[in-house]
């Protein structure tokens, strides 16, 4: 799968394009991928700046992953909604598939505006919705650790983007990541072990399985 990363820090932060490409290779897929990132940016900002339509211009990628800065979905979900549409159009000129990565809300901060208003625009859209924040609430709910923000309360630490990847594998490649044994420097095999198995049982009970 060729993939398309459009977004900022929430998808910069440990890698997650290459941790994911990682997992991935242990099923046997290759993950091919690119991404464009500025620091804080909006779609909107990655729709003026160009870069990101030059590069989906080239045809090269079969799915493109839109990740909206982190707190615009709840504080404004219309141009949010706007925002997505205007790529949505561009991608699927190119003959791409829309894919909506979610994002968690900031440490003790309501996670329901920013799971609405991705939702909305992916039924919309008929967009791949990837529900990470959603997870990470059903996660924190029953464990407190390993912790899933940063120092900061906001970007994702290691735990985080690895349970990210997870739900990416998951929602966007179909694979169920329980049993999967790669080491991550950083991350305990404990912890690795208990997210990928949580991923995996929220994503299902979500999903009514």
């Amino acid at each position: 799968m060729r993939l398309l990363f459009v977004g900022n820090s929430f998808t910069a932060r440990n890698n997650l394009p290459g941790l994911l490409a990682t997992l991935a290779a242990e099923r046997g897929i290759t993950v091919e991928h690119r991404l464009i990132s500025a620091g804080g940016a909006s779609l909107r900002q990655h729709l003026n700046a160009g870069k990101a339509l030059t590069e989906l211009a080239t045809g090269n990628y079969d799915t493109v992953v839109l990740q909206e800065q982190s707190t615009l979905p709840g504080k404004n979900p219309a141009r949010f909604h706007e925002n997505v549409r205007d790529f949505h159009t561009a991608i699927t000129e190119t003959g791409a598939s829309t894919a909506l990565y979610m994002t968690w809300s900031r440490k003790n901060q309501p996670q329901a505006p920013l799971t609405t208003a991705y939702a909305t625009i992916a039924a919309e859209l008929g967009a791949t919705l990837i529900p990470a924040g959603l997870i990470w609430q059903h996660f924190q709910t029953t464990h407190s650790a390993p912790a899933l923000h940063d120092a900061d309360n906001s970007h994702p630490a290691l735990a985080g983007t690895y349970l990210t990847a997870c739900v990416f594998l998951i929602t966007l490649l179909h694979v169920d990541p329980s049993d999967l044994a790669v080491p991550i420097k950083g991350l305990s095999n404990e912890n690795a072990d208990l997210l990928r198995h949580a991923a995996w049982e929220i994503c299902e009970s979500l999903a009514g399985n």
